[in-house]
């Protein structure tokens, strides 16, 4: 399902041509036209805060010539109790006969992107889905670093050694980059404590650690992950206290600049500044993160004209 032309679901099981496919695509946006989908729909259903992805869907798909529609849980009928399969067959009645048009959806619930799928005929993009995947922000991450390390030509990363750093485990964000930077090649390291890190994580592909100092000085870049507030619950999701987190894993100006030459910083946003990364470092001359910012726009436009057209096809 995740495979067929018209979804983007998930990037873990894509063959590491097709992910390549829509790198290349993304290199350099100018070489979509301007009405490359004229008359095409664009229903963004966002039921979680987003400021990054949405705005940079939205703005994908007017560079593209299409219309956009917007729709947030608050004020929609998903507050009354609509569940989001109704949601989506409404949206998609709206559109027209067959569907014409590419559903995003960005929602709580693991799985909810494929619940759309297989509710619709229109296209439909994974913009996050609980702690399943995220898939447009791995390429994201994947295109900057690429381009970072001089690899972008042909997107081969072997060799490179990735850390990712916090609570992986609960991480949409890190399931994509795992399954995207190891499909061309780069090893990934997940770093953070026992209950952010475990070791059922290498069942993705990936090594774990618990030591952060003692990765830090091997590898090529670091992506450190947001503390998720939102989903951590009383529990204190393995944290401890914010304090301890930091003096463990935070990603400070004294581990910064204990990094390899040419090594780089990545962070997908929003930051909890001097939490989970110091501003010295994530403004600092290693730093991608306004680069990620940057690319989303030109990925987000691959990856609405690759569905749209597989929708198209279909």
């Amino acid at each position: 399902m995740s495979g067929s032309p018209r979804l983007l679901l998930q990037l873990r099981g894509l063959h590491p041509e097709h992910i390549r496919r829509l790198l290349a695509s993304s290199r350099d946006s100018s070489a979509f036209r301007a009405d490359e989908l004229d008359g095409v729909t664009i229903a963004n259903l966002f039921f979680e805060d987003s400021t990054r992805t949405r705005v940079s869907f939205t703005l994908a798909a007017q560079r593209l010539g299409a219309s956009v529609v917007d729709v947030s849980g608050k004020g929609s009928s998903v507050s009354k109790g609509e569940t989001l399969r109704d949601t989506a067959r409404t949206i998609e009645a709206m559109m027209g006969a067959g569907g014409a048009g590419v559903i995003v959806v960005r929602c709580r619930q693991s799985g909810g992107a494929k619940a759309v799928a297989d509710s619709t005929e229109c296209a439909v993009i994974n913009a996050g889905d609980g702690r399943h995947e995220h898939p447009t922000q791995g390429l994201i991450d994947a295109l900057t670093l690429s381009r970072a390390l001089g690899r972008e030509a042909d997107f081969d990363l072997s060799g490179v050694r990735v850390a990712i750093v916090g609570d992986c485990v609960a991480s949409r964000v890190a399931r994509s980059n795992i399954a995207c930077l190891t499909a061309l090649g780069a090893e990934v390291v997940c770093c953070g404590s026992p209950a952010m890190a475990p070791g059922s994580l290498t069942s993705l592909g990936c090594a774990v650690t618990h030591d952060l100092d003692g990765l830090i000085p091997e590898v090529d870049a670091v992506m450190t992950l947001r503390i998720q507030f939102e989903r951590i619950g009383s529990g204190g999701g393995g944290i401890g206290s914010e304090r301890e987190y930091r003096q463990r894993y935070g990603l400070t100006d004294e581990r910064g600049g204990r990094m390899r030459p040419g090594a780089w910083v990545m962070h997908p946003g929003p930051m909890n500044r001097g939490l989970e990364i110091d501003s010295g470092v994530s403004d600092g001359e290693r730093s991608l993160v306004l680069r990620q910012v940057s690319a989303g726009v030109s990925v987000r436009m691959a990856a609405l004209v690759s569905c749209a057209r597989g929708c198209r096809q279909a």
